[in-house]
């Protein structure tokens, strides 16, 4: 219960006087995982006012983690307006840092959401409301409309299009450096080290353990370790989290067409049979495209990365298919990732049901990178009693409705 106390009074402080009080006896919180979760709520606490040790086993955007790779999507149009809300914030606070830290982390080329009669139809409705009510741009585009604008795509069988303008794509791997590198200059602890829980009596964890032995002792512990939450809370997650495999592929662009890059063609998805997804020419990568199908299971620290020749081929297809100028284009790079997947989709962002000075963050479900600022600063304004949890978030809604 003194915990409970001392955040309580935590509750008649702000944010913006925490930061500037810094305290002596200022909270003690260790985050585990400098993805984007785990990053953007160690950043956020810290300018707090608390005092924080961010641990990681590999660093940030390393190539085995959700948060790795050279680019992600950042879109506003989801079915679910706390999603709209939590993007429109999140692309706030990717502007703000890529201009403090003078980094282009946020490029908006725009995002164009293609859907066929039936597949997409009911998504783009919904997304649609939410985003008139929510007040951010878009624009719907008929068949012909999107034949004069984008005239290198093969609209067969679509039966129309949604465009977000202010939308478009992040430097991941980037990205989560830059938080990095925000968080120690500002005054945060940054250790490289793989962590086990430590073990819980009476509704409180005990410290924490490193992989080189040390201890480290918080008051409040986040775990914010994307595929591997799992396997450190087998007890709580083992049935509420799958980890699936995940295939991107790379194809060369046309010497000196512009066609396939942005800002001739945006950020893109295909709601069909299977719903593929794309970002052009970014950072010179070529083509980016990808299956968003969950695949099969994958071991987050020792699988096989090497990208399948069934899934290059189905790339290979629906690229000539979909872009005709891109026929015969040839495979330059591929990479395995994965998706951390919830039942539902949505986001974990709750205590430990055993341990009141736990938290764990995770569940992106292959659409969180976007809100790593906004989902670390809730999270970080739970964690310090500033904010109430959002049971969409929470891990009850498994048990309740007896998914687990």
């Amino acid at each position: 219960m003194k915990r409970r106390t001392f955040i309580g009074s935590l509750l008649a402080t702000s944010i913006t006087g925490l930061a500037q009080a810094r305290k002596p006896d200022r909270p003690r919180i260790a985050v585990v995982g400098a993805g984007a979760f785990g990053g953007w709520t160690a950043l956020h606490l810290l300018r707090s006012g608390a005092r924080v040790t961010l641990v990681d086993a590999w660093g940030p955007g390393h190539s085995r983690a959700s948060s790795g790779g050279e680019t992600r999507v950042i879109r506003f149009a989801y079915r679910s307006r706390i999603y709209v809300d939590m993007a429109r914030r999140s692309a706030e606070l990717w502007r703000e840092a890529s201009e403090s830290w003078s980094q282009s982390l946020f490029t908006p080329s725009g995002v164009l959401f293609l859907y066929q009669k039936g597949p997409g139809s009911a998504f783009i409705e919904d997304a649609r409301a939410h985003l008139a009510d929510a007040g951010i741009d878009h624009e719907r585009l008929s068949v012909d409309q999107l034949g004069i604008r984008y005239p290198q795509i093969d609209l067969d069988n679509i039966a129309g299009g949604l465009y977000e303008p202010d939308a478009g794509y992040l430097l991941a791997r980037r990205a989560c450096q830059a938080v990095l590198e925000a968080f120690v200059r500002e005054g945060g602890e940054y250790r490289v080290a793989a962590v086990r829980p430590g073990s819980v009596n009476g509704q409180t964890m005990t410290p924490i353990r490193l992989s080189n032995g040390d201890r480290l002792a918080a008051d409040q512990y986040v775990f914010a370790c994307g595929p591997w939450l799992g396997a450190l809370f087998p007890d709580v997650l083992s049935d509420v989290l799958t980890v699936s495999r995940q295939e991107v592929f790379y194809f060369g662009l046309p010497e000196g067409d512009r066609r396939y890059a942005a800002p001739d063609l945006p950020v893109w998805a295909d709601f069909g049979e299977r719903l593929w997804y794309g970002i052009p020419g970014a950072e010179r990568r070529g083509f980016k495209i990808a299956d968003d199908t969950r695949g099969p299971p994958l071991d987050p620290t020792n699988a096989d990365r090497t990208a399948s020749r069934a899934g290059a081929a189905a790339a290979m297809a629906y690229v000539a298919r979909r872009f005709p100028g891109m026929r015969g284009a040839p495979l330059i790079e591929a990479r395995v990732c994965q998706y951390t997947n919830t039942r539902d989709g949505d986001f974990i962002v709750d205590r430990h049901p055993a341990a009141d000075n736990v938290w764990i963050a995770g569940g992106g479900s292959g659409h969180g990178f976007k809100h790593g600022p906004a989902l670390g600063e809730m999270l970080a304004e739970q964690v310090l009693g500033l904010r109430d949890r959002k049971p969409v978030f929470g891990l009850g809604r498994f048990y309740q409705s007896g998914a687990v």
